[in-house]
């Protein structure tokens, strides 16, 4: 599970994790969708993170 206070930059899936429990009117009605990911940018140098996000969206 992510940790929003960490200094790296995760990425999670809040449908099956944050908000795994929400039923899909709850789901909708949070503004939570299938195709949502959420990013906690930390304090990695920012091209690191750009050279990560492009590989990740490239072999989804």
């Amino acid at each position: 599970l992510v940790n929003i206070g960490d200094a790296k930059s995760p990425a999670c899936h809040p449908a099956t994790t944050t908000h795994r429990q929400l039923s899909p009117e709850e789901l909708k009605k949070a503004g939570v969708s299938e195709d949502l990911v959420r990013l906690s940018i930390g304090i990695e140098n920012i091209d690191d993170i750009l050279e990560d996000l492009e590989q990740a969206l490239a072999a989804a």
